[in-house]
């Protein structure tokens, strides 16, 4: 599955870039360059929402929550 999310991505005073999703409270990254930036920002999301749904699997038993979803 993939996401959007808003990247709002601003000068630092210090030199470089900062970078702040609205969407995902915490995430936030910063680098030398506007990629760098995002691909810091990029990171720090996926590492909240696995970490937010390791919190929601946690307790429940093993098969309560399938993985893959076929189709046919």
């Amino acid at each position: 599955m993939k996401g959007e999310f808003t990247a709002i991505i601003e000068p630092a005073p210090e030199g470089g870039y900062w970078a702040i999703c609205p969407e995902v409270p915490g995430a936030n990254g910063q680098g030398e360059t506007i990629g760098d930036a995002k691909e810091n920002l990029r990171q720090a999301i996926e590492l909240i929402l696995q970490d937010r749904r390791e919190d929601i699997l946690r307790g429940l038993p093993a098969n309560a929550i399938q993985d893959k979803v076929v189709i046919a």
